[in-house]
C-alpha cells in the first residue's frame, strides 16, 4: 500500500491496475478500515482508501460540512485518482453521506455509487451514543498513558464492548510528545446535529447506477426513506445483508465482497 498526503485528505492506495474505487469511511473511522474489502477487489480493481477531515491523517477544519468534505475528496480525486477518468464511490455511513454529495455535486468524477447503511436523511437517534463515545475518548488523560494497553483499561467501563473500544483505540497515536487522538474530538463532538443531517442540494440528480447496502440488523436504511434516495439517485438498487449491523463490511466480509464485487462486474455505468 502507498500512501498519498494532499493538500487536505490523506489517502492510500491499494493496488496499481483495474478500474478505481474508492472508499470513504464512517465517523471515527479513517480510510485503513476498509482495506480487507479493497484486497478482496484485486487485481481487477485498485482502490483508494480515503482519511476524511478530521479524521485519521486528514486535515483538521474548523467546522463539519458535507459540501466542503466532498468538495475536498473531488479535489484529491481530480488532481490524481479520477484524473484519467470517473471512478466508483464506495461510502459507509457518514462518508456514505459525503459520498452521496460528491456524486450530485461532482457527477463527473463518479461513475458508479455504493452508500452503505446511511440514507439521504436526517438519521436521528444515534447522537445521545456518539456524544458518549466523544466524550469517552476526550475524558482520557493522555499525558499519564505509559501504553496503549493503558488507555483501553481507562476506557473499559464507559465502553465495555471489547470490538468497539478495539476500533476506536485504533485513532490513537504515539509521537515523540506521548499520546494524541488522531480525529477532531471538539469538533465532531459539537457537530453531531450536522453529522446527522443531510445537506439541501437544491434539483441535482445522480443519473449513474447506485447500489444502496442495507444491514439487515441495522435502521439507518428505512422503507420511508426510499423516496428520497430514489429521487435523487432514481437508477439505486436496494440490496439487504441480513446478518450484519450498521458496520457491513466488518460484520459480513464476505458477503460485502461478493455484492460489491457483483455490482462493480456487471453493472453498466
Amino acid at each position: 500500500m502507498a500512501e498519498h498526503p494532499t493538500t487536505t485528505v490523506h489517502t492510500t492506495r491499494v493496488g496499481d491496475d483495474g478500474e478505481g474505487v474508492v472508499f470513504l469511511h464512517g465517523l471515527f473511522g479513517r480510510g485503513k478500515n476498509f482495506t480487507r474489502a479493497a484486497k478482496d477487489l484485486q487485481p481487477e480493481y485498485r482502490s483508494l482508501l480515503v482519511d476524511l477531515p478530521n479524521h485519521g491523517r486528514s486535515a483538521w477544519t474548523d467546522r463539519v460540512d458535507y459540501g466542503q468534505m466532498a468538495d475536498s475528496v473531488a479535489e484529491a480525486l481530480r488532481a490524481d485518482f479520477a484524473a484519467e477518468g470517473p471512478v466508483a464511490v464506495v461510502g459507509h455511513s457518514l462518508g456514505g453521506k459525503v459520498a452521496m454529495v460528491l456524486a450530485l455535486r461532482h457527477p463527473e468524477l463518479v461513475s458508479r455509487l455504493v452508500v452503505v447503511d446511511i440514507s439521504p436523511v436526517r438519521t436521528g437517534g444515534g447522537e445521545g451514543e456518539f456524544a458518549h463515545l466523544l466524550d469517552s475518548l476526550a475524558a482520557v488523560d493522555l499525558g499519564s498513558l505509559e501504553r496503549r494497553a493503558d488507555a483501553d483499561a481507562a476506557l473499559k467501563e464507559p465502553i465495555p464492548w471489547d470490538t468497539t473500544r478495539s476500533f476506536l483505540l485504533q485513532n490513537l497515536r504515539h509521537g515523540p510528545e506521548g499520546f494524541s487522538w488522531e480525529p477532531n474530538l471538539e469538533l465532531l463532538r459539537t457537530s453531531l446535529e450536522a453529522i446527522g443531517g443531510f445537506p439541501d442540494t437544491g434539483d441535482a440528480v445522480y443519473e449513474g447506477p447506485v447500489l444502496w447496502v442495507a444491514g439487515g440488523r441495522s435502521d439507518y436504511v428505512r422503507d420511508e426513506h426510499a423516496p428520497q434516495m430514489r429521487r435523487l439517485f432514481p437508477r439505486a438498487h436496494r440490496v439487504t445483508i441480513r446478518e450484519a449491523g450498521h458496520w457491513v463490511h466488518s460484520q459480513a466480509p464476505e458477503k460485502f465482497a461478493e455484492v460489491l464485487r457483483g455490482f462493480l462486474e456487471h453493472t453498466e455505468p
